[in-house]
């Protein structure tokens, strides 16, 4: 899988939660963990009570404002004793001791979490194992899905073949971008048919040409090669009108080396028990062909449609692989994006991505606020714009040979930020939402 050790932990809800870990890529052994029921459900309260959109209203203004004001995360103090409660109820300390003997042996290990619904929300990276050492600080973290998730592309050895150098990327995702053909395809806070800028699925990003970090990210990707759509000016790829899922389809059919989506998520409601509702919000007008139901004047574009395409639609239908196929690096960046594994069958937009053919997608686990959100509940000055700090750093990992790592590492600069003065820019509200999936 990967040149440098590897641990895989396996997390099940029975009651108690159950952990299994085994070691591979150089290193070796296995342990098991419980955590009993009445203290992992009560780190899981605290945890869910510290995050945007915890009361139930999700993209809402009050659930963010409360995590601004009153949350857990946005505090050093309560942030820290948060921390520690998590790892306490959830974390094994034979398990850290491990991962420090592995250390000092050899390489930072990858740590590949597979999590149970009860805790797929839990920011691993954020748990302090040992005092306030953080397990971001030990290893490299990644969420893995379940295996039959992912569909294996044209040529790409199938469990239990041995692939050539060369024939594929491993699923850690540590695979090489350069030499790697295709566009990258960027979508922008596209807009919504029907919502205004200043609506709940309006702008995430701001006006066009008010943030000057954005319009340069934009700049450095076109001057670094091409880019989809085909733009003259950075503005131009910001908030545009025609990046529908058809247009979308016919980009990634096209061949795409990345895709870059930053915009509005609706999470699935966990008590319904159906991931495949949560969706992207396109360009898409009510009239689109699809599987969700319209929202006034726009119809979104939602797991199932990713997986199922236009299969339940007409006799002549066409499978969402074929309809979207994923390139190996996917970026969804908005709301619970990656929330598909709180439910028992995880069929949401992440795991779709993996499905259709990626090999990472980086999503989030909560409700990601925006720039405009801190400055907002939180005062912070206008020129701070840590929505846009997120996106170039998401972009700038899924540019580099080991993307995981990157990310890691500038994960571990803001925590370095947070801890030296409390900014709460750099609190984990936005960077510890930010998970990398792998099958």
């Amino acid at each position: 899988m990967t040149s440098r050790p590897v641990v895989q932990v396996r997390l099940v809800d029975a009651g108690d939660l159950f952990m299994t870990w085994t070691w591979a890529g150089g290193a070796r052994g296995f342990g098991t963990g419980r955590g009993p029921a009445a203290e992992v459900d009560a780190a899981v309260r605290e945890l869910a009570a510290a995050l945007p959109g915890a009361d139930g209203a999700g993209m809402g203004a009050e659930g963010v404002r409360r995590a601004f004001t009153s949350g857990a995360l946005a505090d050093r103090a309560a942030e820290r004793r948060l921390a520690r409660l998590l790892a306490e109820a959830l974390w094994p300390e034979g398990l850290t001791a491990q991962i420090r003997q592995v250390t000092e042996r050899a390489d930072r290990p990858l740590i590949r979490v597979q999590p149970s619904p009860r805790v797929a929300q839990v920011p691993w990276e954020l748990l302090a194992v040992d005092d306030d050492v953080r397990l971001v600080e030990l290893a490299d973290v990644v969420t893995t899905a379940p295996a039959s998730l992912r569909r294996s592309r044209p040529g790409e050895a199938r469990p239990g073949e041995v692939r050539p150098a060369g024939a594929g990327a491993p699923v850690s995702g540590a695979s090489p971008v350069p030499g790697e053909v295709g566009p990258v395809v960027l979508v922008l806070d596209p807009r919504v048919p029907g919502f205004r800028a200043d609506s709940p699925l309006g702008s995430v990003l701001g006006p066009p040409g008010s943030d000057p970090e954005l319009l340069s990210f934009v700049r450095r990707r076109l001057d670094a090669g091409a880019v989809v759509p085909d733009v003259a000016t950075p503005e131009e790829a910001l908030r545009r009108t025609d990046l529908d899922r058809d247009w979308l389809g016919g980009a990634l059919r096209a061949g795409a080396r990345r895709l870059l989506y930053v915009g509005h998520v609706s999470g699935a409601p966990l008590e319904g028990g159906q991931s495949e509702d949560g969706a992207l919000h396109l360009c898409c007008g009510p009239g689109s062909s699809g599987l969700a139901v319209p929202l006034r004047t726009h119809r979104p574009l939602s797991a199932k449609d990713l997986l199922l395409g236009t299969l339940p639609l007409r006799a002549d239908g066409e499978p969402g692989a074929r309809m979207w196929p994923a390139p190996r690096r996917v970026a969804l960046l908005g709301c619970e994006s990656g929330g598909d594994l709180r439910f028992a069958e995880s069929f949401g937009l992440a795991t779709a991505m993996l499905h259709n053919g990626a090999e990472l997608v980086t999503a989030t686990r909560w409700v990601l606020p925006t720039s405009f959100a801190f400055h907002r509940f939180a005062g912070v000055p206008a020129s701070v714009r840590p929505l846009t700090e997120a996106v170039v750093a998401v972009d700038t990992a899924h540019e580099d040979p080991d993307p995981v790592h990157r990310l890691g590492r500038w994960q571990r600069e803001q925590l370095a930020r947070w801890r030296a003065d409390g900014g709460i820019e750099h609190s984990p509200l936005l960077w510890a939402a930010l998970t990398s999936l792998v099958v």
